[in-house]
């Protein structure tokens, strides 16, 4: 219905593929790319040393070069932040389907009391 066709285009408009599995998306088992020798080396804070460090690595090399220089490193910023944003949306559907699981097992809980 009308709510579908909404959601689906804001899909569209994020960038999301409607027809994307997320639950088997998000499932894949995840790699850290840059080592901890690598980010220590680059100097990256703990904080920031997360699945998007790897393009972090570059973009702070680019940043030190161009002396911060805002028209600078926009390929590098772009990756990072779309690497970033990407993590974002993981993080709220992983979020999403524990609120659904617990809202489940709550009402699940509940019929069984009933009985």
């Amino acid at each position: 219905g009308l709510q579908q066709w909404h959601r689906t285009l804001c899909e569209i408009a994020m960038g999301h593929d409607a027809n994307v599995d997320w639950d088997v998306e998000d499932a894949k088992p995840r790699v850290m790319i840059a080592t901890q020798e690598e980010m220590q080396k680059a100097r990256i804070e703990v904080g920031y040393r997360d699945y998007c460090a790897h393009l972090l690595i570059p973009l702070n090399k680019c940043r030190r070069k161009t002396f911060y220089l805002p028209w600078k490193c926009e390929d590098e910023r772009h990756a990072y932040e779309k690497c970033q944003y990407e993590e974002y949306n993981r993080r709220m559907r992983q979020a999403t389907r524990l609120k659904k699981a617990a809202i489940k097992s709550d009402a699940d809980a509940e019929s069984d009391d009933s009985e």
